[in-house]
């Protein structure tokens, strides 16, 4: 059951964590506008968003511009009930119209017309074989207009390859925890969970969990120019002063080794 906003405010709740303490749909929405504009020379119109759960972003593409619509799609009821009650609605009523949220598999071509799909938070290592992805990103180059980009988000570096390390990141009220449980270096697959520790005492544990295989940039390249892409690029993420990545993406032939990155790769059409 989907709580209230009085309710989530005593009681905490894991999806709204989850869009505090992960997501970033202004930051990305901008990103999107950026890539497709470099690819096409026009601003983009239209969004899908695979494995969309709570749609935050799809809400925020909205926000955006007047003239844009986007389609959000995920196969759990739960995060689409949520970002309904409390995404969708706290939209002017001509923004909502422009959104359309679709309990479906992402295999499915449906034939959206999008300019941009986005497939974010590493939703598509849900995937574990090579037949499995390249089916996705054939499906998703259906659904997008004749001229359309895919954007993937991509981690990697050894530290993302070891077991039993936690990462802790203070929220407002409360800490996000992220635990890498266990790796299996012969299938490439991570086992990993997000849990929350409440100020007031308690946790959520396990608030999410994953069974991921960890795709390489090489190889999803690959998969993509087999699924018919015509090309695509690698966005590495700049550092700052202190060495940490401070959100500025760029797009590089070549990177540096890092202990662990996150980077975006745009296919194009």
């Amino acid at each position: 059951m989907v709580k209230s906003k009085r309710q989530k405010k005593s009681n905490p709740d894991k999806y709204d964590l989850y869009q505090r303490s992960v997501q970033e749909p202004e930051a990305d929405c901008r990103f999107f506008d950026r890539v497709f504009r470099k690819a096409y020379g026009r601003r983009p119109l239209v969004l899908r968003e695979d494995f969309c759960g709570t749609a935050a972003t799809c809400c925020q593409w909205v926000r955006s511009g007047e003239r844009r619509e986007a389609h959000g799609f995920d196969l759990d009821p739960e995060p689409l009930a949520w970002g309904r009650a409390n995404n969708l609605s706290s939209l002017p009523a001509n923004a909502r119209l422009r959104v359309r949220l679709v309990e479906q598999d992402v295999l499915v071509v449906d034939r959206t017309g999008a300019d941009v799909i986005a497939a974010q938070n590493f939703s598509y290592f849900a995937f574990h074989t090579r037949d499995q992805l390249r089916a996705y990103f054939q499906a998703a180059r259906a659904n997008l207009a004749p001229e359309g980009v895919l954007v993937l988000d991509i981690m990697g570096g050894p530290g993302v390859l070891e077991e039993d390390v936690e990462e802790h990141k203070r929220v407002g009220d409360v800490t996000y925890v992220w635990q890498q449980e266990r790796f299996d270096p012969i299938h490439h697959r991570l086992a990993c969970h997000i849990h929350f520790k409440l100020r007031a005492g308690g946790w959520i544990r396990r608030a999410f969990s994953y069974d991921w295989r960890l795709w390489t940039i090489p190889e999803v390249r690959e998969l993509l120019a087999e699924a018919g892409f015509r090309t695509s690029d690698v966005y590495w993420e700049d550092t700052g002063a202190n060495g940490e990545g401070n959100g500025v993406f760029r797009k590089r032939r070549r990177a540096e080794s890092d202990p662990a990155w996150v980077s975006y790769i745009v296919a194009v059409k």
